[in-house]
């Protein structure tokens, strides 16, 4: 299975019904990041859950972890450069990686590309250090 590059968020839900609709509630933190916006429209893949009936195959493995692996796609001491997509509340850069993944970097400005080390990674945000500002190209 391809995954886009541009996905915005990756997380598991169940479907309720709802007054004859069904209904995937989207967890308030993908909102609080930044990942999608209230009243946006946006493409909704649905794949199998852990524990379900049908089975997935190789093809459903992406970047060493299956499409339900909750893991961090970061490590702490990992280095990788990035874009910094906007500021925090903190006035800290922040960018995604794998999955949505949002890392938060100290003094680092919204379009600046910098190599970053991570520092410190919880279950849904990492934090990281800029090491290196790559020259800015044209």
């Amino acid at each position: 299975m391809e995954i886009p590059t541009d996905l915005r968020t990756l997380f598991s839900a169940e479907i309720d019904q709802h007054e004859g609709s069904f209904v995937i509630e989207i967890p308030q933190q993908e909102v609080d990041i930044g990942a999608i916006q209230p009243k946006e429209t946006y493409r909704v893949a649905i794949l199998p859950g852990l524990g379900s009936e049908e089975s997935t195959d190789e093809s459903d493995v992406v970047s060493g972890g299956s499409l339900d692996d909750s893991s961090p796609p970061v490590e702490e001491g990992e280095r990788r450069t990035v874009e910094i997509e906007h500021l925090g509340d903190q006035g800290d850069g922040i960018t995604r990686v794998e999955r949505g993944f949002v890392v938060i970097v100290s003094d680092a400005s919204p379009g600046e590309k910098v190599t970053v080390e991570i520092t410190h990674v919880q279950e849904n945000v990492a934090f990281a250090d800029v090491v290196d500002r790559p020259a800015q190209f044209e």
